[in-house]
């Protein structure tokens, strides 16, 4: 108990030489907690909303489970440059509130939602014209492209909203508020789950549409989601809010936010493509193993997701705090909200690899009652397990980079590990290993452990930056 405490102490985490006022543990852990309580909440509803999502499908069969799945890289993919954006975004608000600039703050925000509509404008129409190469280059097998096809056209027509809707979210986030973008961001994946059961099974007044009722259903939580968000910012109460829209706003790009958000966007895009490209090829690699074998993939990667909510949801947290330390000029208070991420993310990570391995049987069988998929899902979950504390300290420890602002030593950790070390170990995995063995299954195994190869260079990176400090420096 002594050594829990200890690790987990405040004071320990504190780096030499810290000046000022240092807040007690329930004071860093309430603020700390206020923040990333909500967002793992938002984010483990959403990755487990999107997990029904994957079930539902599952009922059609596996070749509706391997269409969705497809469609899952591309889509991120031509997501990539917003999610770039998103993160300067969270990080120069949260740097703006700290400094209490509450109009150059909202200058960020009005200046990314601008620069979000008119790119994703120009992203859907490119969508609708690439949408089945993409497919077939994603890996579709002649039983898939027709299926993977249709539901990316359509909820890649929403794209306007979803990006707008992400990129509001983004900056409540850096101001804290969190709870905020729990509602909107549950509400319109709780939509989604409802029109999935009707659409997709044909209940009640609604046809059965299978892959399509998917489809439309993700969209139209989508545009709820959209709306809420946007009311969040035009509401009477919100007037009131650091973050907020008026009739009489300049929307004008703002100089000062788009150097900002280029400074701290611009190397996250090249994170962002680094990432998107390794997940495409690793994915496109393990596409070529079968349909079934893919299908088991998939229900393995739902698992995978709903995890990196969690730890999604924990580095919000030290992004938000890390920020707003340094925007007040507390660069000691930021490493230690980041140490604090850090040490959760590990507990958490733990708790989930357990869990993960000793119930993975009965989770795999609630996507599929295929035995094959089954069998083959249950194996690849030791792995899914095993991945877990080094995943979730990993995604925490770029989180607090983010919040400083050091993503370009971030996006060339990613172009090292996720873009070169991911596929080049998928390769070999699916393409020697499977000839020697002369099973897909051992290739499919070897493409999760070269997963997890990346990942854990990945963390032995990104701690090595962070405890060295460099990043307290840096000016957004």
């Amino acid at each position: 108990m002594n050594l829990f405490k200890k690790l987990f102490s405040v004071r320990e985490l504190v780096p030499e030489g810290a000046q000022g006022y240092i807040p007690t543990n329930k004071e860093a852990y309430t603020s700390y907690f206020n923040l990333a309580l909500p967002s793992i909440l938002e984010a483990v509803l959403a990755t487990l909303i999107g997990s029904i999502d994957t079930a539902m499908v599952g009922t059609i069969g596996p070749a509706a489970i391997a269409a969705v799945g497809l469609v899952g890289q591309p889509r991120m993919l031509m997501l990539c440059l917003f999610m770039a954006m998103n993160v300067g975004i969270t990080a120069v608000v949260a740097r703006r509130k700290g400094e209490e600039r509450q109009n150059a703050a909202n200058a960020t925000m009005r200046t990314g939602l601008l620069l979000s509509l008119i790119i994703s404008l120009v992203m859907t129409i490119v969508a609708q014209l690439v949408a089945e190469p993409l497919m077939l280059l994603a890996g579709a097998q002649p039983d898939t492209v027709a299926l993977a096809t249709e539901y990316f056209r359509i909820t890649m027509a929403v794209l306007p909203c979803q990006v707008l809707s992400m990129a509001i979210c983004a900056a409540q986030r850096g101001v804290g508020n969190t709870k905020l973008t729990m509602i909107v961001n549950v509400s319109s994946n709780l939509l989604n789950v409802v029109m999935n059961y009707l659409l997709i099974n044909g209940i009640w007044i609604f046809p059965r549409l299978e892959v399509r009722g998917a489809a439309i259903a993700t969209a139209m939580g989508m545009t709820f989601g959209f709306i809420l968000a946007v009311v969040s910012l035009i509401a009477p109460k919100a007037q009131g809010s650091f973050l907020h829209i008026t009739r009489h706003d300049n929307w004008k790009p703002d100089n000062e936010s788009l150097g900002a958000i280029a400074k701290v966007g611009g190397n996250a895009i090249v994170e962002q493509l680094a990432m998107r490209f390794g997940f495409f090829t690793y994915a496109r690699i393990v596409a070529n193993l079968g349909t079934n074998v893919f299908a088991s993939h998939q229900v393995c990667m739902q698992f995978l997701t709903i995890s990196f909510g969690f730890a999604d949801g924990l580095a919000v947290g030290a992004t938000s705090l890390v920020g707003q330390s340094l925007g007040r000029r507390e660069p000691k208070i930021a490493h230690m909200y980041g140490k604090m991420a850090q040490r959760c993310a590990m507990l958490v990570g733990l708790i989930l690899g357990a869990c993960v391995i000793i119930f993975r049987l009965p989770l795999v069988s609630l996507f599929t009652a295929d035995p094959d998929v089954i069998r083959l899902s249950a194996v690849i979950m030791f792995v899914v397990g095993i991945f877990q504390p080094f995943q979730t300290q990993a995604i925490v420890t770029y989180g607090a980079l983010r919040g400083a602002g050091d993503t370009k030593f971030v996006a060339r950790v990613m172009l090292i590990t996720t873009s070169v070390m991911r596929p080049a170990l998928a390769f070999i995995a699916v393409y020697v290993i499977s000839n020697i063995m002369g099973m897909d299954e051992w290739a499919l195994i070897g493409a999760w452990v070269a997963s997890f190869a990346d990942m854990f260079v990945r963390l032995i990176m990104m701690g090595r930056r962070f405890n060295g400090g460099k990043w307290h420096e840096i000016k957004v």
